[in-house]
């Protein structure tokens, strides 16, 4: 299977590489800067187990050529307008692309402009971060990836993905409900980022602080109410775990998007928690806590 993977970021470069040691075919699309720097010093995965660095084979926009069988958008969502200008003569008839980005707006924006029968559903849960040098650094042995039908009908072009990812040394997840997953991520990303942004800390730090508690429980139940009307039908389990997880104050947590405000970055405030907004007017929910996390990214981005 020919495999596109559109940005060498922390996701799309350890995921990348673990398919290329895996023995598949995968090319980079990256931009100049990082195609110089994976030229110049290849590839280089720093994980709890040691260091890797293999010689990846790069792409920019303007040399692709050829379809491929599978495209994974890797890329922050602020990114996907330009992606998608990118990746269009990589697109033929037979090919399958999955986005693992955060939220859930791209995946209509890319139906829209591919068609609905070539996006399929993808999310991966990955504590990295890239180094001071492009070096991928994992902080955590987690790294399950989860991939399906948007429909839940794996059909044999699924199959074919299945195929290609399930040896690629990640705890592959192929899914016949990925949109339920789709829906419990966009729950703990946006609850983790939110309170994080808003109090300027990790979770550690905000549950032993006063009022911490309260604060995280009300903006996951504002988050949940609004996926809820959204459509996702609820696994109280799931729900469960995912609270149980964020409110745990001996095991401090951040979010990428909190990570990246604190450097002074782009952060998806529209994509993690505006779209939530937009989602909650629609259904006339009331959701105070998350306007005010809202209000907050705004005025960092104003002031960026």
């Amino acid at each position: 299977m020919r495999i596109l993977m559109a940005g060498a970021g922390a996701t799309g470069g350890y995921f990348g590489a673990r398919l290329a040691q895996a023995g598949q075919d995968v090319t980079f699309l990256v931009r100049e800067r990082r195609y110089q720097q994976l030229q110049a010093s290849g590839l280089v995965l720093q994980t709890p187990q040691g260091t890797e660095t293999l010689q990846p084979q790069l792409a920019q926009a303007s040399s692709l050529t050829g379809h491929y069988d599978l495209i994974i958008v890797t890329v922050k969502s602020f990114a996907l307008d330009q992606v998608m200008e990118d990746i269009t003569p990589a697109v033929g008839p037979e090919t399958l692309i999955m986005p693992i980005l955060n939220g859930l707006r791209h995946i209509a924006t890319l139906q829209q402009r591919f068609g609905e029968d070539k996006v399929i559903g993808g999310l991966c849960k990955i504590n990295a971060t890239l180094g001071d040098n492009g070096e991928v650094i994992q902080m955590t042995p987690l790294h399950p990836l989860y991939y399906g039908a948007l429909d839940g009908h794996n059909d044999a072009r699924l199959q074919r993905v299945d195929a290609a990812l399930r040896d690629c040394q990640v705890d592959t997840h192929f899914s016949d409900n990925i949109m339920d997953e789709l829906w419990e991520k966009w729950l703990l990303l946006s609850t983790l980022g939110a309170v994080c942004c808003l109090a300027r800390g990790n979770t550690q730090q905000i549950l032993t602080s006063r009022g911490g508690e309260a604060l995280l429980q009300g903006v996951f139940s504002e988050i949940l109410s609004v996926i809820t009307a959204e459509g996702y039908q609820t696994r109280p389990a799931a729900t469960a775990r995912i609270l149980e997880l964020l409110s745990d104050p001996a095991t401090p947590m951040t979010s990428s998007m909190y990570r990246d405000l604190t450097q002074g970055f782009d952060i998806e405030a529209d994509q993690v928690i505006g779209d939530l907004l937009l989602r909650a007017k629609r259904h006339s929910l009331a959701t105070p806590l998350l306007n005010a996390v809202d209000v907050n990214l705004q005025v960092y981005l104003q002031q960026r």
